[in-house]
């Protein structure tokens, strides 16, 4: 009884905040138009923001005759300052936590900041928002009868420099509030071990015998726990050790490679699925309907969105349209301004709008070739990298090549499937995959955090294609000559399966 008290009051709590949310659905270029003003307001007696004169600063078009689109690059040096202890340098407040981040960067690691103001309004506010949008959709939902398990980073939260740097799933860890920990698992200690290996068996330990309601986390990191779930449990579906399951909360890659093996572990019709679209940099939009592809633009957490059309893309040279000027069925680049002091960032993602009354978005992929598959992250210049390391090393050369993912079945694990085309062959093909997989983890933290112990990514896979094997390919396709290009990077796999059947013919 008393928790079924407990959820009747968390759920009116969070119910509330819908008449919020209708605001911006019924105004949202004035919501976005104020919006802008008042960051630069906020924000115009700090270094950058007397730099770019925010104070005179009037609409949209002042703004980016002002302000250039930044890329991480390019701002680095402040976020470095300010890292070092130095404040008032892109936002008035003071900065102490940094969300740690493999990005399209050259470097290993990214820091963005992580304001004040952009925990509480824009990360723990979507945090609720989430938990509102799918208690308003499901009024007999029993989510706080239960317990919600939390499956974050690995990475504990470090000091540097009087800052605090981690896995922004860790920073939100610890500024929770008291409530959110009393309906979450596993406990704050467990939650931020940084060993993946221990934190794994720590949770268990922690959950299985507890009514879990919900799941939150990456795909592919849940997938793994689950299975070890069932394992441990010697049960045969995760709604025999957790009956009460009623919906998982999952972003960061795309679930569609997932959902199959999740519908065969969670065997209920009922069950939902709720995606979000969140980043170190922000929280961006969350599915707000059942059964739903699409996700709803949240426009009060302190970010002014700004797009870029994928046809006229050019970096950071691009105009740029506002939400007003947007339409259906358009790829475009998103640049984001901040309460966090991030000033027409472009992030680096594409999304399409499936709706305009209201925004609702897809994600559709990167402004650059990448793999993420895994939350691995790797972009075309990863890639680059590793392979002129590779060749260096075993002296060979390369005249092709392309990568896509290995799917995880069952407990089976995932991992990446090259098919190389050697101009110059290595004299061993296992050398060569050993320093190219050793070169993607010093490059890319979120690989090297995948491939550690083999938990979520298996060493990869590579094949040694016959001369001329791409050449067929594209002939095969009607694309010899032009601009055609072979893809090099893919979240499907279709190449990849394309190609060996041909090596196979």
């Amino acid at each position: 009884m008393a928790f079924q008290i407990i959820n009747s009051i968390i759920s009116w709590f969070l119910k509330k905040r819908k008449h919020q949310i209708e605001l911006f659905l019924k105004y949202p270029i004035d919501v976005q138009d104020e919006l802008l003003l008042k960051l630069v307001h906020t924000a115009k007696n700090t270094k950058f923001g007397k730099e770019k004169n925010f104070a005179q600063i009037k609409n949209h078009t002042d703004f980016t005759r002002n302000v250039p689109i930044q890329k991480y690059e390019t701002f680095e040096p402040l976020i470095e300052r300010c890292r070092k202890g130095e404040q008032n340098l892109f936002w008035p407040t003071d900065i102490k936590w940094f969300a740690k981040s493999s990005g399209t960067t050259n470097a290993k690691s990214k820091f963005i900041p992580v304001s004040d103001e952009a925990l509480e309004y824009c990360h723990m506010k979507a945090g609720k928002d989430m938990l509102c949008l799918y208690i308003n959709n499901n009024e007999d939902t029993q989510l706080f009868t239960g317990k919600g398990l939390r499956l974050g980073g690995s990475s504990d939260v470090y000091q540097d420099n009087n800052s605090y740097f981690g896995d922004l799933s860790a920073i939100i860890i610890e500024n929770m509030p008291f409530w959110a920990d009393f309906s979450s698992a596993p406990s704050q200690e467990v939650a931020l071990m940084s060993d993946w290996e221990t934190k794994m068996d720590a949770i268990i330990d922690e959950t299985i015998d507890e009514d879990i309601t919900s799941l939150a986390g990456v795909p592919s990191w849940m997938l793994v726990l689950l299975n070890r779930v069932l394992e441990r449990s010697g049960k045969e579906n995760i709604l025999q050790v957790w009956p009460n399951l009623e919906v998982y909360f999952h972003g960061g890659v795309n679930f569609n490679p997932y959902r199959e093996q999740y519908k065969k572990i969670i065997p209920k019709d009922s069950f939902k699925y709720y995606e979000i679209y969140n980043a170190s940099e922000g929280f961006f939009a969350i599915q707000d309907r059942n059964n739903s592809k699409e996700l709803l633009l949240m426009l009060d957490y302190g970010i002014f969105y700004e797009f870029i059309p994928m046809s006229d893309y050019k970096g950071e040279n691009s105009k740029t349209i506002t939400l007003a000027d947007v339409k259906k069925d358009i790829d475009y680049a998103l640049i984001i301004t901040t309460n966090g002091g991030l000033w027409r960032y472009l992030i680096g993602d594409t999304i399409r709008f499936t709706s305009i009354e209201p925004y609702r978005i897809k994600i559709t992929g990167r402004t650059k070739h990448y793999i993420n598959v895994f939350g691995e992250e790797l972009n075309i210049e990863n890639v680059e990298d590793a392979l002129k390391l590779a060749c260096e090393k075993t002296t060979a050369t390369i005249a092709d090549y392309t990568v896509g993912p290995i799917f995880m079945e069952g407990k089976e694990k995932g991992g990446h499937e090259w098919v190389i085309e050697f101009t110059k062959k290595p004299d061993s093909m296992g050398y060569f995959s050993e320093i190219l997989d050793n070169a993607l983890k010093s490059i890319n933290s979120d690989y090297e955090a995948k491939r550690y112990l083999n938990i979520t990514l298996m060493a990869p896979k590579v094949h040694q294609a016959e001369e001329g094997l791409f050449y067929k390919w594209l002939k095969q396709k009607n694309k010899l000559g032009g601009q055609h290009k072979v893809p090099r990077l893919s979240n499907s796999r279709d190449f990849v399966d394309e190609l060996i059947v041909l090596m196979k013919s």
